[in-house]
């Protein structure tokens, strides 16, 4: 399958017809993430509940295309006024403070609780989401817990504790639902000490890559990455998110947005590098590529991504 990540103010009917012409098969739907992640899902949350909103998906849905949600929301799965009442709940940064800043204490039961609840009623309110769920922690290196029970564990195996517990909730009222391990930043190499449940499936994502080149031309290293994080989770349901028409990436995160030219050789050979090492699903940011863009710099284009369905 092949999806674009899209935020969700910048969707349009537009948006819609062009991902259909360019064989794309889902709408990926992205709030944008930093420290205001939390916020924004919020915000996308309340938009969800309109009349607009939803049209808008009712019409991608006509034209076939899947609907998915991926977003960083630790912050929203365990809310941050919270801190002041229970601290505990909360990371342990690396001088020993615990701090409402990002996520929180994975060994904490009652943290946890609320965190898999939330999850649980976060997934039931996705309008027209497909049961695969992209409940990423938050956007931040380095924003595990290092308290004394959490710091036997890597950043890897907190995230996957997490998803773990995670999917287990939403699935009672879900049954096949599927969760995502983001592979990113700190949690970019697999668990080792925890084993990903049924139903976990990886979504790697290598944002620190050079994005001047093909994802072929990676170092030896990157590619032993992938090999370990396929031997770890599998190959089924496997996903790349990359970056190519990320334009808010492009536009250092700041509008407005530059100009934005794809390099259509780049993505066509990457795309074909990730179809040999097994990867069944491929994906790209697709942001700053909204109203406002056109306004400035008029249309772009999409190229046909052939990949095995």
């Amino acid at each position: 399958m092949t999806s674009l990540l899209i935020h969700p103010e910048e969707i349009s009917k537009k948006w819609i017809d062009r991902l259909v012409d360019s064989r794309i098969d889902c709408l990926g739907i992205h709030p944008v993430g930093g420290y205001r992640a939390h916020l924004n899902l919020e915000v996308m949350l309340e938009n969800m509940k309109t009349e607009k909103f939803r049209n808008l998906l009712d019409y991608a849905d006509e034209k076939g295309l899947k609907i998915e949600y991926e977003m960083h929301c630790g912050s929203y799965l365990l809310p941050r006024n919270l801190f002041e009442s229970h601290p505990d709940y909360f990371r342990m940064n690396e001088e020993g403070k615990r701090t409402s800043d990002m996520n929180f204490c994975v060994s904490n039961k009652d943290a946890m609780e609320i965190v898999t609840k939330r999850a649980r009623e976060l997934a039931k309110s996705l309008y027209r989401s497909t049961h695969n769920f992209y409940f990423w922690l938050d956007d931040k290196k380095d924003s595990h817990c290092h308290c004394p029970d959490c710091s036997k564990y890597s950043a890897s195996d907190q995230q996957m504790i997490v998803v773990n517990e995670m999917l287990k909730e939403i699935q009672k009222d879900i049954p096949d639902a599927r969760a995502a391990y983001l592979a990113y930043f700190n949690t970019s190499l697999p668990p080792k000490k925890i084993r990903p449940s049924k139903g976990v499936f990886v979504e790697y994502a290598p944002m620190e890559r050079d994005m001047k080149k093909p994802s072929s031309q990676v170092p030896d290293t990157e590619k032993k990455l992938q090999d370990d994080l396929l031997e770890t989770f599998g190959k089924t349901s496997s996903k790349v998110l990359e970056y190519w028409y990320d334009n808010s990436m492009f536009s250092n995160w700041t509008k407005p947005p530059k100009k934005y030219v794809p390099d259509f050789d780049l993505i066509s050979e990457s795309v074909t590098y990730y179809k040999s090492k097994g990867f069944e699903n491929i994906s790209s940011f697709a942001c700053y590529l909204g109203e406002d863009y056109e306004q400035l710099h008029g249309d772009f284009g999409l190229p046909v991504l052939e990949f095995d369905k």
